[in-house]
């Protein structure tokens, strides 16, 4: 019986479970000052210039959150009418530069520049990420920046003088983080499957089986060479009959499955990533209902976009603004659902207290 006992092999039986390594906050150090540098901006931003899922994705996401403009609360439209940051700018392309950076990157910057005299902004310029370093005391805040100019010399700047946008900073940590980098391993797993779907494509029928009546390894190689010039010159191959036999070869194309794969990374990609695909236009395999509830539910998410943006821009830069945002599609929604009294699920009524009852 000891053959057949499982605990006698040499093989590991036992298969080890899934874990997650566990990670500390990026956290400014009890040393005097911490630096913080942005040493994967050129592999996220690769990614985001290369796949263009990812670059329509965050394009869309910045275009949703300053797409309608803005008002100035507090009068001083002067203020930013002037800013064109590298020349052909505008206020509004700046932000969007820093809204698309701010998600790839988790940081973004911007030179502010303010008249020497009365310390009135004059510019926004913004800055390569690659570039520009952090610098935090050991209590965590921020003190300067130092950024890499074009002779290799660091320029510092003074908190001030830097607009800087984080995406999603969490714990204490001095940085912020990529979106891009919840979803690398999705967009690796769609390229490694359309790619070896089309090589598998694109060899099917062409690759050849050859039987040949010689087991001499020389004579195969020869014959290989022969018929392989052929077949490129596109000529006729003589030979003695029965010497060789060729049969093309055809493979097991699983193109739905491929295509089932492709569509559940797809869905995967969108709901890892945070922005529905409803917003870029991607609706052909959803329901009008479902399209909806995706523009519905992503309602909060750039809301809050805008609000921290707004935050961000009066504690930096002094300046109140308002960004008007799309229109909601709430009202529409409960006004639909309202009228269809026949569908099963939850109705307004259905979901308020009435008399005599207990929440």
């Amino acid at each position: 019986m000891a053959l057949y006992d499982a605990n006698q092999t040499t093989t590991p039986t036992a298969v080890s479970d899934y874990s997650v390594s566990p990670i500390s906050p990026d956290a400014p150090l009890a040393q005097e000052e911490t630096y913080f540098d942005n040493p994967n901006f050129t592999k996220w931003f690769g990614k985001y210039k290369s796949i263009s899922k990812i670059k329509n994705s965050i394009n869309a996401y910045a275009t949703w959150v300053l797409g309608k403009g803005y008002d100035v609360l507090d009068g001083r439209e002067f203020l930013i009418k002037g800013i064109d940051g590298w020349g052909e700018d505008t206020f509004n392309s700046v932000l969007w530069n820093m809204l698309v950076m701010k998600k790839v990157n988790g940081d973004s910057f911007a030179q502010i520049v303010r008249n020497t005299d009365r310390g009135q902004i004059q510019n926004i310029i913004p800055l390569n990420p690659e570039f520009m370093r952090t610098v935090c005391n050991r209590k965590g805040r921020v003190i300067r920046y130092e950024y890499t100019n074009g002779k290799g010399e660091a320029v510092k700047f003074q908190p001030y003088e830097i607009l800087h946008l984080c995406n999603d900073r969490v714990a204490n940590e001095g940085r912020g983080v990529s979106i891009i980098e919840a979803v690398e391993w999705n967009v690796e797993a769609v390229e490694e499957a359309k790619r070896t779907h089309r090589k598998m494509v694109k060899r099917n029928g062409v690759v050849r089986v050859i039987e040949v009546d010689t087991e001499d390894s020389a004579k195969i190689a020869a014959l290989k060479v022969q018929w392989k010039t052929a077949i490129e010159n596109g000529d006729v191959l003589i030979m003695p009959k029965g010497v060789a036999e060729a049969k093309d070869w055809h493979g097991n194309l699983d193109t739905a499955g491929v295509i089932a794969w492709l569509r559940y990374l797809d869905d995967d990609f969108y709901t890892a990533i945070g922005i529905p695909k409803v917003i870029l236009g991607g609706t052909a395999d959803t329901t009008e209902a479902a399209s909806k509830v995706s523009y519905l539910t992503f309602e909060p998410i750039y809301t809050r976009e805008t609000t921290e943006l707004e935050a961000d821009l009066f504690h930096q830069l002094g300046i109140s603004i308002q960004f008007r945002k799309p229109n909601s599609m709430m009202p529409t929604m409960a006004a639909d659902e309202a009228k269809n009294t026949g569908q099963v699920g939850f109705q307004p009524n259905e979901m308020q207290i009435g008399q005599g009852e207990v929440a």
